[in-house]
C-alpha cells in the first residue's frame, strides 16, 4: 500500500525525515493577512543578501557575521543567559539549519552560529550595554557640537553695517556695565555670616532677611543699567513705550542674571552682583532667589570656560532682550539683524544654560512698575 507522506516534511541527513512541529496545527489555523513592511537594510548589503546561519534575509553585520534579526537575537540571548550548556540535539548534532528548521534545534543552530564566525565576546552584558549606549550618546552629542562650531566658523564675515551694529551693541554694554573689566579688584565679599540663617516666610519659603536686605540695595541700580542698555540700542529705542516695557518685562531678570554669571569666579566660587557684591551660592539662594541661584551659578560655570569678550556678552544680552516678548509684527523686522549677529557670538554649549534661566521659577513681573517708570521716564 502506498502511504501518503505529510505535505510538509523537513529532510535531514542520513535519510532521516522529521515532520515540522505543529505543522498540521498551523495549517488548520485561521489564515491571517500579513502585510510585509520592508525594514532598514544597510547600504553595504547586497539586495536580498542571505543570513549566513539560516538563509533568511540578512539585516546587517551582527557579532561579526551577516545575519538576520532572528539569528542575531537567538545568539545574543544564548550568550547573555548562558543557555548553550543546556541545549541538546536528538539527531547527533547534525541538523540542517535553514529558515524553516532554525527553531527546531537550538544546539545545531548555536553551533552553526559559532562555525560561521559569530563572536561570543562581542555580546555585551547589561552593564556593558548601558555603558556602550552612553558612549554612543556622548559621541553623538560631541559630533553635533563639532558640527555647530564648524558651521559658526564657516559663516561669512559680517558686513560693514553689521560691524557697526556690533559696535553699537558693544558700546551700549560697556557704558552700562558696573565696574567694567576691573570688577575683581573693586568687588566686596558679602560677609560669610550673612545668608546662613534663612527664616520661614508667609509663602513657606526660607529667606535670610539680612542677605535679602543687601540684595534689595543693588537691585534698583541693576535694573536701571539694563534699561539704559536697551535704550542705547537703535532697534529698541524706535519701538513704542508699551512694546519696550513688554520686552524688558520678559528679560530684565535674565539679563541681570547673565551679567552676574559672566562674573563667576571659579577660585572663590562666587558671583559678583551688580559689579560690586561677591556672593556664594548659598547666600544667593537664601537671600531670596531660591532655585534660580542654581541656574545662575551653573550658567556662570559654563561661561567661565569660554572667556567671552564684551562683544559676545553684549550680543547675548541683545538676543535675550529682542526675543523676550511678542509685540506688534510691524516691528519684528528690526530684531533680525541683532539675532543673526548674536548667533556669531554664541557657543553651542551656552544655549541650554541661558534658556534655563527662563524656566527656573522666577519672573520679572514683580519689577514691572519699576520698569515702567524707567522706560517711560524721558
Amino acid at each position: 500500500m502506498h502511504i501518503l507522506q505529510p505535505h510538509y516534511v523537513n529532510r535531514w541527513p542520513n535519510g532521516v525525515k522529521r515532520k515540522r512541529k505543529n505543522s498540521q496545527c498551523s495549517m488548520k489555523s485561521t489564515s491571517v493577512k500579513i502585510i510585509s513592511v520592508p525594514g532598514y537594510v544597510p547600504s553595504y548589503l547586497e539586495k536580498d543578501e542571505p543570513c549566513v546561519v539560516c538563509g533568511d534575509k540578512a539585516t546587517g553585520y551582527h557579532y561579526r557575521c551577516i545575519t538576520c534579526e532572528g539569528c542575531k537575537g537567538f545568539f545574543r540571548r544564548t550568550i547573555q543567559k548562558n543557555l548553550h550548556p543546556s541545549y541538546s540535539c536528538k539527531y547527533d548534532s547534525c541538523c540542517i539549519i535553514d529558515k524553516i528548521t532554525r527553531n527546531q534545534c537550538q544546539l545545531c543552530r548555536f553551533k552553526k552560529c559559532i562555525s560561521m564566525g559569530m563572536a561570543m565576546d562581542l555580546v555585551l552584558d547589561d552593564s556593558k550595554r548601558v555603558a556602550k549606549r552612553r558612549l554612543i550618546e556622548e559621541n553623538r552629542e560631541r559630533k553635533k557640537k563639532e558640527e555647530m562650531v564648524k558651521t559658526l566658523h564657516t559663516r561669512p564675515e559680517p558686513t560693514v553695517s553689521e560691524w557697526e551694529l556690533i559696535r553699537m551693541v558693544t558700546e551700549a554694554h560697556r557704558h552700562t556695565n558696573a565696574q567694567g573689566p576691573h570688577w575683581k579688584q573693586k568687588r566686596k565679599f558679602l560677609p560669610e555670616d550673612i545668608g546662613q540663617s534663612p527664616a520661614p516666610t508667609s509663602d513657606n519659603d526660607k529667606v535670610d532677611l539680612e542677605a535679602f536686605s543687601e540684595f534689595t540695595k543693588i537691585i534698583t541700580p541693576a535694573i536701571t543699567r539694563v534699561v539704559d542698555f536697551a535704550k542705547k540700542l537703535p532697534m529698541f529705542s524706535e519701538l513704542p513705550c508699551e512694546d519696550q516695557i513688554i520686552l524688558l518685562k520678559g528679560c530684565c531678570m535674565e539679563i541681570m542674571s547673565l551679567r552676574a554669571a559672566v562674573r563667576y569666579d571659579p577660585e572663590s566660587e562666587t558671583l559678583t552682583l551688580s559689579g560690586e557684591m561677591a556672593v556664594s551660592r548659598e547666600q544667593l539662594k537664601n537671600g531670596g532667589l531660591g532655585v534660580v541661584s542654581d541656574a545662575i551659578f551653573d550658567l556662570g560655570k559654563s561661561l567661565s570656560q569660554f572667556n567671552l569678550d564684551d562683544s559676545e556678552v553684549a550680543l547675548l544680552q541683545a538676543v535675550l532682550l529682542m526675543s523676550s516678548g511678542i509685540i506688534n509684527t510691524q516691528h519684528s523686522f528690526t530684531f533680525q539683524p541683532v539675532v543673526e549677529l548674536a548667533e556669531l557670538a554664541q557657543e553651542p554649549i551656552i544655549g541650554p544654560d541661558l534658556a534655563s534661566l527662563s524656566h527656573r521659577g522666577h519672573s520679572s513681573s514683580d519689577i514691572h512698575p519699576l520698569l515702567q517708570h524707567q522706560v517711560c521716564d524721558d
